[in-house]
């Protein structure tokens, strides 16, 4: 049954505690001081998973809560959730490119970049794309865009293709970066976070012609979010007891805590009874797009 996950408690409801972490015996830890650097920085920067629970609700342990309740020292990241760990070129293996929406001439100077940068150039998009160049200076709403976003790849504006084929070097991208969705997607990729969709399920209802159904079934996948077979039940016990939560919801929003999506598409004649109750919302496919070209579950219209 979707979403019905339970977090693994001890008996009495008391959370686990977390294994103690002290250099304490010349252990692994003490042999690996950047690894435990690595792991409280992600623990800190862990807002809360698909229950509501941050790392500190699951120890008992007063240093490590201590440890994990200290201040960011970054407060002016230019993510919501934590500061920046890295906004360097990837180094987690070769540069794969692909263009949307570019013109044959700009097609066939990508090519020539590939070349140069001994980098692969795709025509259809896969997991192993790392950047994503467009034409203009704004993010697009094409497939190859959206999936490009939701994986965290760097979507860069054209002007980085022709500065790299001028240095014939691979020039550093934080200058070309398309920002808002786009790069708040890739430093959500870098920091380890959940995708857009964790904890969400969506159900299509009728007919989806701008954004045709299988398409929008590609980028609920690849921003981690599930698909339900049957239209949720609003007035379902069962529906409405599904404890897990949207991880990317604003923690003020009521929306945080609705995970089942009924979505049509508002330029067809299908028009359904609004539905907003409890843990299913109905949104318009508009707004589902929205969501993915900026990276963030936005606010529904009352």
């Amino acid at each position: 049954m979707p979403g019905n996950r339970q977090p693994t408690v001890r008996s009495g409801n008391e959370p686990c505690s977390a294994p103690a972490m002290g250099p304490a015996g010349g252990g692994a830890w003490a042999h690996s001081r950047a690894a435990l650097d690595r792991l409280e920085k992600l623990l800190r920067c862990s807002r809360c998973n698909i229950f509501g629970l941050r790392p500190v609700d699951y120890t008992d342990d007063e240093d490590m809560k201590s440890l994990l309740l200290l201040p960011e020292k970054n407060e002016s990241s230019s993510t919501s959730h934590c500061s920046v760990v890295n906004t360097g070129q990837r180094k987690d293996g070769p540069l794969v490119l692909i263009g949307s929406g570019l013109s044959s001439e700009q097609q066939k100077m990508l090519s020539e970049l590939a070349a140069i940068l001994k980098a692969k150039k795709c025509t259809e998009f896969d997991s192993t794309v790392t950047h994503v160049v467009v034409p203009g200076d704004e993010v697009q709403s094409t497939l190859k865009c959206m999936l490009g976003i939701l994986n965290g790849c760097w979507i860069l504006k054209f002007e980085w293709v022709k500065a790299c084929l001028r240095r014939k070097v691979c020039e550093q991208e934080e200058k070309y970066e398309i920002p808002e969705g786009p790069q708040r997607s890739r430093l959500n990729r870098e920091q380890l976070l959940p995708k857009l969709f964790d904890g969400c399920y969506f159900y299509f209802g009728g007919t989806f012609k701008h954004h045709p159904k299988d398409n929008l079934i590609k980028l609920v996948t690849a921003g981690g979010g599930q698909i339900l077979s049957r239209k949720p039940k609003p007035d379902s016990d069962v529906t409405q007891t599904i404890n897990t939560v949207a991880y990317h919801a604003r923690p003020d929003s009521d929306q945080r805590f609705c995970t089942q999506y009924i979505i049509y598409e508002n330029l067809s004649n299908y028009h359904p009874e609004r539905v907003r109750q409890g843990k299913v919302w109905m949104a318009p496919s508009s707004w589902f797009i929205d969501c993915v070209m900026s990276f963030e579950l936005l606010p529904l219209d009352s």
